[in-house]
C-alpha cells in the first residue's frame, strides 16, 4: 500500500494526542463509507483502534468487503447524534484478514459492554468462520469540535 503511514491530521482543532484520545474512548460505531459501481455505501460497524489502524469486523461475503476488496479506499466518520456536536472523518486505505477476525471480536464485544455469553456473542461467534477483520490504515483525519458555541 503507497501513502502516508499512522495517522495524519489534515485540519481541524484537535491535536494528534487529542484524536487519539478520542478514538480509544468513544464507544459509537464508524460509520464506513466505500465505493461502488453505482453509488457509494454507508455502513456502520464496531471499531477498534489500534496500532495506529482503525479495526472492524463484517462477514467475509457482505457489501462491504466485497467493496473493499476491489477498492481499498474508503472515507469514515465517528461522531455522536447528540450535542455537543464534534468528532472527526477522514479517509485511509482497508484491508482484509481473515484470521484477525477470530481475536478481534471478542475485542469488539469487551469494547462495546457486549457480555461474552450472551445470545449476540454466541450468535456472532458461530459464524467466525465467515468474518474477516477489516484493517483501515493510512488515515487522514480532520476533527471538529463545535462544544464552545453548544
Amino acid at each position: 500500500m503507497s501513502g502516508q503511514v499512522g495517522v495524519t491530521l489534515r485540519s481541524g482543532p484537535w491535536t494528534e494526542a487529542e484524536i487519539r484520545t478520542y478514538l480509544r474512548r468513544t464507544c459509537i460505531p464508524i460509520r464506513l463509507a466505500t465505493a461502488g459501481k453505482a453509488s457509494p455505501l454507508v455502513q456502520s460497524l464496531w471499531y477498534l483502534f489500534d496500532d495506529d489502524a482503525l479495526w472492524c469486523c463484517t462477514q467475509a461475503d457482505s457489501v462491504v468487503a466485497k467493496r473493499l476488496r476491489r477498492n481499498p479506499n474508503c472515507g469514515f466518520e465517528i461522531s455522536a447524534d447528540q450535542p455537543p456536536y464534534r468528532g472527526l472523518r477522514g479517509t485511509g486505505l482497508a484491508s482484509l484478514s481473515a484470521p484477525d477476525a477470530a481475536d478481534l471480536l471478542p475485542k469488539l464485544f469487551e469494547r462495546y459492554s457486549i457480555s461474552s455469553d450472551s445470545q449476540l456473542a454466541a450468535w456472532l461467534l458461530s459464524r467466525i468462520e465467515h468474518e474477516v477483520a477489516i484493517r483501515i490504515d493510512h488515515l487522514v483525519i480532520t476533527s471538529w469540535d463545535y462544544s464552545n458555541r453548544m
